[in-house]
């Protein structure tokens, strides 16, 4: 066998239908297209979500919500993962310079620190934001906060 050989298995390709070549191809007139309309029309193309005139679904259904351009967003560092990074490095100060050189958050992040977990010791921690129950916990432990 050689590839200038090869044909397709015999009435697996189809000619494509040839319309609007007269009226002995059967083919002819409305070229298959009916009468009037816009699909008859040359240039046509259907809107996405068009429904046929019906109201379209992105129009049925209510419009909700909006994007606050104000908006803050902080990566959550709970107070478990502050007291294990301090204990592993020995630590006594805690900021964002130490949780990026950990890879807890980026450069560009902002840092709020939540009250999950408990502190052991008397730490200095430097943040963007703090809960209250976190600030709380790290003044009782005997630390201090400082908001950047």
């Amino acid at each position: 066998m050689e590839l200038n050989t090869i044909r397709p298995a015999v009435g697996s390709v189809k000619s494509k239908t040839r319309v609007g070549r007269g009226p002995g191809s059967g083919k002819g007139g409305t070229s298959t297209r009916g009468h009037k309309g816009a699909k008859s029309r040359s240039g046509y193309s259907r809107k996405i979500g068009f429904e046929g005139g019906q109201m379209p679904l992105q129009r049925r259904l209510p419009k909700f919500g909006f994007k606050n351009i104000n908006r803050k967003e902080y990566k959550a560092i709970n107070l478990a993962d502050i007291d294990a990074l301090a204990t592993a490095k020995q630590l006594e100060k805690v900021g964002l310079e130490e949780l990026r050189a950990a890879g807890f958050v980026n450069r560009k992040q902002l840092v709020k620190v939540l009250a999950n977990g408990a502190v052991s010791r008397a730490l200095s921690v430097e943040a963007n934001a703090f809960s209250k129950a976190a600030e709380k916990a790290i003044v009782e432990a005997g630390g201090s906060i400082s908001k950047i």
